[in-house]
This record gives structure tokens, sequence and C-alpha cells, in this order.
């Protein structure tokens, strides 16, 4: 995605540019492009017998499980969500469950004060829902788009939420974020600031 304020600090990864810092990054709260981050989606009858990188796949629809900078989704009884959020080099899956959709998703991170907040101006998902214990996954409209949302935390100190969607709406999402957000100063950042933050949150 591309933002209007100035990278300082970038580097190629694969075929991406990724942009570890913007100028006048601040205190936050902050909008990430984590888009260039490995994605699969995983589809087996049963997935309880599926363990990628050894991770136990969540039982229940709805529970998420972070582990040594993988997060698992499970979506519904067949379908489940793998997401690279700080992983170096990782290895790709191999076998018919498992299909790469990183170019074909764009993911986004909302970390700092306020963004659980920001949501009720875009969705009427209940990222609020404190009989949730984050890590959790909702799934329904977003803007209008079709969204996966988990919320990594919801307490004052650790707002964070990341949300996927389709590549193709990616640019139009990231404007709409950054308009909702603007009350609560919400600004671009680049990876490092999300990579430092869940780091703390899930080492």
């Amino acid at each position: 995605m591309t933002f209007k304020t100035r990278p300082i600090r970038t580097e190629i990864r694969n075929h991406w540019q990724v942009v570890l810092e913007y100028e006048n990054e601040a205190e936050g709260p902050f909008l990430i492009d984590l888009s260039h981050r490995n994605k699969w989606d995983v589809q087996y009858a049963d997935l309880v017998q599926m363990q990628p990188f050894g991770i136990p796949i969540p039982e229940t629809p709805g529970k998420s499980t972070i582990k040594d900078g993988w997060l698992i989704n499970r979506m519904n009884q067949t379908q489940a969500a793998l997401w690279d959020l700080f992983v170096e080099n990782p290895q790709m899956l191999q076998g018919p469950a498992y299909t790469e959709v990183t170019d074909a998703s764009a993911l986004f991170a909302f970390i700092g004060q306020g963004v659980i907040k920001m949501q009720e101006k875009i969705t009427s998902l209940d990222v609020d829902c404190m009989k949730n214990e984050p890590p959790f996954l909702l799934q329904g409209p977003v803007a209008s788009v079709p969204c996966q949302v988990v919320v990594l935390g919801q307490t004052e100190i650790d707002h964070g939420i990341l949300l996927a969607c389709s590549r193709g709406y990616g640019q139009s999402m990231a404007e709409t974020f950054l308009c909702a957000g603007e009350e609560w100063g919400l600004r671009p950042a680049g990876e490092t600031a999300f990579i430092d933050w869940v780091k703390k949150l899930y080492p």
C-alpha cells in the first residue's frame, strides 16, 4: 500500500519493498501495512491432525493461537488461516492442504490507544467483546468488505488488531482506516513498530 508519509527506512524482501519506518512516527496509534508477510490458507477435513510448523490448530472456530511468530486462526470446521507475524526466513509449506495467499491478501495492523474504538466507525463486528480472550478471530464486513479481524489486545496498554482482506481492496481500505482514525491521530508506521509491539505482547 502507498501512504503519503515519507518512508525513511526500507528494504527489498522477496519481491516486496518493505517500509521499516516512516518519518515522524512519534507515539501512535499506528496503521501498519503487513501485506508482504507470508500467509497461507489451510483446508483439511480433520484440521486437528494438521500442525503447521509444529503448532496445533485451535479446535474451535473463532479461536486464534500465536506461537514462535506464527498466528493461526481457526475459521470453520475445515479451514484455518496461517500468518507470519515476525518469523525470520520462514520455510514454505508443502502439500495439498496449504495454499499460499500472500499476494492475494492485504494485511493491516492497528496498534495503540484508541484502535478498538476506531473499529466502531467502520464495522459492526464486536471487537470490544471482553468475554473473548485475545487473540481471537472475527469474520465479517469492515467498511462493507469481507474481512478476517484478529483482536490481539484490548486493554488500556495493549490495544491491537490485525485485519486481512482481498488485496484488491487494500489501498481503498487503508485510506478508509486513516480517515476513520483521524480523530485519534492514527498515522502510518513501518513494520519495525509492529514487530517491537507484538514481541512484547507475545514473546
